[in-house]
């Protein structure tokens, strides 16, 4: 996916919230947003934009010292979503269709994501999205590709959402590779992010090889890449994770809430929407 204008605020204002997650010193924040113009200056809007956001969150990194300024948020996340976790199992063992009500919380659990939303309620978005109509529901494809498979590629997205991703593995039901950041970016989920979560009893957990805030192919290491292009079934969430591979051709279906109105766009959608789409499936 392309990066479109509108997206060039949203950058600023990513790139202010970073610092001050960072660090409390107004000079840094300045020259965060001054290096920021700079830089976008010579912006490609043919690049993604995870592409961009990998560059935006390495120069935070490098101008405040703080290599992980989410680090807190990201253990608070975890920790909120495992209090719950316990509540959500029992929803989907009830439910007349597990499957899909796991589906449903993991979307609900995309709503843990800083870069996109200065606040959010876990509690809220569950209770919302357990109500709310999908846009878009390839689900008997996802069903026909989930019964033909005898193995899952699920690339992650935020720490915390983390623990509804291992409900939906639990209830896929087949062994399952769970795919990390390879070092902090936002509040993307790490090696140390998804065993806190407890996804290493439920998946073999591998990195994607890339620091940035979503699925950047050329970043990617060449296992990654090798096991991706061998993997029949594959599930991506996040509009990150939708923005780097929804031009990549290959089986995926994307599992995200709506959270901007440049992707509700592109997925001819409304903002807020929850979707579970599969793409050349």
């Amino acid at each position: 996916m392309k990066t479109y204008l509108d997206c060039i605020p949203c950058f600023f204002d990513q790139a202010l919230r970073a610092g001050r997650m960072a660090t409390d010193d107004p000079v840094l924040h300045k020259r965060l947003l001054d290096e920021l113009g700079r830089m976008l200056g010579d912006l490609s809007l043919a690049s993604t934009p995870p592409e961009t956001g990998r560059l935006i969150y390495q120069m935070v990194s490098r101008v405040t010292g703080n290599a992980d300024p989410y680090r807190q948020l990201k253990r608070e996340s975890t920790e909120q979503a495992l209090t719950l976790y316990p509540a959500m199992k029992k929803t989907v063992e009830q439910a007349d269709d597990g499957l899909l009500t796991a589906i449903r919380i993991a979307i609900a659990g995309n709503v843990i994501d800083p870069g996109a939303n200065a606040t959010f309620d876990i509690e809220e978005a569950l209770q919302d999205v357990m109500e709310q109509k999908f846009a878009v529901c390839d689900y008997q494809a996802f069903k026909r590709y989930l019964a033909d498979s005898g193995r899952v590629l699920f690339i992650g997205d935020n720490a915390g959402e983390t623990v509804f991703d291992r409900l939906l593995i639990e209830q896929m039901n087949i062994p399952a590779v769970y795919v990390v950041r390879e070092r902090p970016v936002i509040n993307d989920a790490t090696y140390d992010d998804a065993v806190k979560a407890g996804l290493d009893t439920v998946a073999t957990i591998i990195s994607s090889g890339t620091d940035a805030p979503g699925t950047v192919i050329p970043t990617c290491s060449r296992e990654f890449r090798q096991i991706l292009d061998q993997s029949d079934f594959v599930v991506a969430k996040g509009q990150g994770n939708y923005e780097g591979l929804s031009d990549y051709p290959h089986p995926i279906f994307f599992l995200l809430k709506a959270k901007c109105e440049i992707i509700a766009e592109a997925i001819g959608v409304t903002k807020g929407d929850i979707i579970l789409k599969g793409m050349n499936t």
